[in-house]
């Protein structure tokens, strides 16, 4: 597919007015730290390095107005951004990168640290993995003795009941791994975390047939993009 950026170059600004508001979100950013500048700026100076000769501004404008937030646009699908008005492959590829790198950064700082000394760590990785789902995902975190991450088991999408995961199931795969303790974690796509009926009892089964099988079941935690819940919090563990 051809870029729709490479077709649009009569629509480009002058070229040194493009350089000049570059140069400018760059000495900011620089200068500023993290909070220099605001969300459209930072996905237009992202789009820049892609489309060099044009103004992207309201290019980043209509992507935030469309997934919208800053993250909605780096959690998009790759198709649904390439199709966008204005981009293409290459420019959806520059923002995938971008929270690929993210993802990946958060996942390191849960594997180099016990995660319930790292619980903000934690946090931030599921939220950037999994906050912007539009379908529900259900992961299981397999920890060792120490505490430490021993696998990150994705089980599936769909609702968190006894037909997307078995009680018996996770617990084997715990003793399989050789982890003494885990954390059920999934997603909410209407973006609240709030617990259903469903969740506290599929996490009670879990908990009741790790205790028989000396497996702790640490938490349970529900993300959306609204924050999370943890149920070992709530007191439903």
């Amino acid at each position: 597919m051809k870029d729709d950026e490479e077709v649009c170059v009569t629509a480009a600004q002058p070229e040194h007015g493009a350089a000049w508001h570059r140069e400018r979100l760059r000495k900011r950013l620089l200068d500023g730290g993290a909070e220099a500048l605001v969300d459209h700026e930072v996905l237009e100076y992202l789009l820049a390095t892609a489309i060099p000769r044009r103004d992207v501004k309201p290019l980043a404008k209509t992507l935030i107005g469309r997934f919208g937030s800053l993250a909605g646009v780096f959690n998009a699908e790759s198709r649904a951004l390439a199709l966008h008005p204005g981009m293409g492959e290459t420019s959806a590829a520059a923002i995938k990168i971008v929270a690929l790198a993210a993802r990946r950064m958060a996942r390191s700082a849960v594997q180099e640290k016990p995660v319930l000394s790292s619980w903000q760590a934690l946090l931030d990785y599921l939220t950037i993995d999994m906050a912007h789902l539009t379908n529900e995902r259900v992961r299981v975190l397999y920890l060792d003795i120490r505490n430490r991450l021993v696998h990150d088991h994705l089980v599936g999408d769909g609702s968190i009941d006894e037909a997307a995961i078995h009680p018996r199931e996770v617990v084997k795969k715990a003793l399989d791994l050789g982890a003494s303790a885990l954390i059920l974690v999934h997603n909410h796509p209407s973006g609240s975390p709030e617990p259903s009926r469903a969740d506290i009892q599929i996490t009670s089964r879990i908990a009741e047939a790790g205790r028989l099988m000396g497996i702790t079941v640490h938490d349970h935690i529900i993300i959306g993009r609204e924050g999370h819940v943890s149920l070992k919090s709530r007191g439903l563990i």
